[in-house]
């Protein structure tokens, strides 16, 4: 029984951004699970022995070969026999830069992966990558990750991503997948380039088959606009993504995504506010009054102060919003009429609108 580390722990430690946050994958040569579990190992897997270890928690996985027996990323049967090698388990890997291994120090690397980590290319270890539809997102999101590195996806690789696209393999990818490799891309500092590979090989259509076609070449010039924003907050920068869309089509695509309500809400109201904010102060009173009633502005703070944080970092000035926010939340419903408190109140609100755009209008 020989244990190794693998994969995207040995590729951050070569690439010098390895922390203690770093996930550690273990992968375990010459056992069985029935010595895993003798071990004190945890078993978690379904589809394949994946076993926790009884003291840090960390993932142990056994050597493994797959072979493909239906569409989809679960199409595979497995073989985690004793006789399966290291080499064997590492050539089942999507990219070079993935498939290295180090035990005590000593590096394994039989597909060079070291010397694609140092050219910056994303290559994939071998044709079998076209089987798992999921591959393609993740090589646009380590492309997004380290697009800060110079990283380029490889000649061949993008040609088999574009067949893979082309056979329909890509179709079989679930929700759920999407979204995780999406929100993770979002994550990172430079999260255009993830949506540049996947236009690139075809794919950004498939994958977001509710979006607009005149939109996505919006999106297309505007990709780095994502990058480096001043939040690491997934939901805004979803919602930045998505602001020429039309809230049906971000409604389209929520369901198919499965994304978060969180997602969901914050992107229909950027896409439907985002035109009127620029020019907020030259609205009609009824106009701004109506903002502040469909955004829910008072009663869901919380969100509204992202939907102003997102406004800011597309360079509107939110500062009149947020003055007239905070003469609308201190009405003292004490002096007003109460019997139609409802009336009265919308009656104040409306007389403060009025009262801020005309004091502003003037000023100006």
């Amino acid at each position: 029984m020989k244990v190794y580390l693998v994969g995207g722990a040995v590729r951050d430690q070569l690439l010098g951004v390895a922390d203690e946050h770093t996930e550690k994958d273990w992968v375990v040569v010459g056992s069985s699970s029935e010595q895993m579990l003798d071990l004190g190992y945890r078993q978690v897997g379904k589809d394949f022995p994946v076993f926790l270890h009884p003291g840090t928690q960390e993932e142990y996985a056994l050597a493994r070969l797959e072979r493909k027996v239906g569409a989809g990323y679960k199409g595979f049967k497995f073989d985690t026999s004793s006789q399966v090698t290291l080499e064997q388990d590492l050539s089942r890997r999507d990219l070079t830069i993935n498939a290295m291994a180090r035990k005590a120090g000593e590096l394994f690397d039989p597909f060079n992966g070291q010397k694609d980590l140092n050219n910056g290319i994303l290559r994939h270890v071998s044709d079998a990558f076209s089987e798992d539809p999921v591959r393609v997102l993740r090589v646009a999101r380590f492309a997004a990750r380290f697009k800060k590195f110079g990283f380029k996806v490889a000649h061949q690789t993008h040609q088999l991503m574009s067949q893979m696209v082309a056979s329909g393999e890509v179709d079989t990818l679930t929700p759920e997948r999407v979204f995780k490799e999406l929100n993770k891309a979002l994550s990172y500092e430079t999260p255009s380039a993830f949506f540049k590979v996947l236009t690139a090989c075809s794919a950004y259509q498939k994958v977001f088959p509710s979006l607009d076609n005149q939109a996505h070449q919006n999106h297309s010039n505007s990709f780095e606009f994502l990058d480096n924003l001043n939040t690491n907050k997934g939901h805004i920068k979803f919602s930045i993504w998505l602001k020429d869309e039309s809230r049906r089509n971000i409604k389209a695509l929520c369901n198919t995504i499965k994304c978060p309500k969180q997602y969901q809400q914050l992107s229909e109201l950027v896409s439907q506010f985002y035109q009127f904010s620029q020019d907020f102060t030259g609205r009609s009173s009824n106009e701004v009054f109506d903002f502040f009633t469909k955004t829910d502005a008072l009663r869901r703070k919380d969100r509204f102060e992202e939907l102003l944080t997102t406004f800011q970092l597309l360079a509107i000035d939110i500062a009149p919003i947020k003055h007239l926010r905070d003469l609308l939340k201190d009405i003292d419903v004490s002096k007003l009429d109460k019997s139609d408190i409802g009336k009265a109140i919308q009656i104040e609100k409306k007389l403060i609108i009025n009262s801020f755009l005309n004091l502003y209008n003037i000023s100006l």
